[in-house]
């Protein structure tokens, strides 16, 4: 059953996500020096549309909408998004459960129970640091980052 790395058949998994989240996501994009182009958001447009879907469905959906469009385009995408975290692969693609999305001053934090929590940016800093001296670890400045399971916060 398993399939071969690059297979035109390899699964591809995501959850449905708010326009928040796709926007945060290209601006991710936009931070590590990707161009939106019209090619990119449409991808982008497609996968955040989709709940479940393999590389061709994408491909197929993107001809659809734009003849010039290439199956190594959506390849080269879904490989973008899976090295900046925000995808990972286990035999298929998907957003992890766990993952966080920082939307403007809030954070959204979803449990595995389906529970959501939205902080502001001052309560998520303030919920880290004092987890941490909980822990028994010391401030030594401002939270710059946080990584989860691969997903870079």
């Amino acid at each position: 059953m398993g399939q071969k790395k690059g297979s035109h058949t390899e699964k591809v998994v995501f959850r449905r996500n708010t326009t928040q989240q796709k926007e945060v996501v290209i601006q991710k994009l936009r931070e590590q020096g990707y161009r939106i182009t019209k090619q990119r958001q449409l991808l982008l447009d497609i996968i955040f549309a989709e709940e479940r879907t393999d590389c061709k469905d994408i491909y197929y959906e993107a001809v659809r909408r734009d003849k010039k469009i290439g199956m190594a385009t959506v390849y080269r995408m879904l490989s973008v998004l899976e090295h900046m975290g925000v995808l990972v692969r286990s035999n298929a693609y998907k957003f992890p459960d766990d993952y966080v999305f920082v939307i403007g001053n809030n954070c959204k934090i979803k449990f595995d129970d389906g529970s959501v929590l939205m902080l502001s940016s001052s309560q998520w800093n303030t919920v880290i640091l004092k987890g941490l001296q909980v822990c028994g670890y010391e401030s030594k400045g401002n939270i710059q980052s946080i990584k989860v399971q691969g997903a870079s916060i």
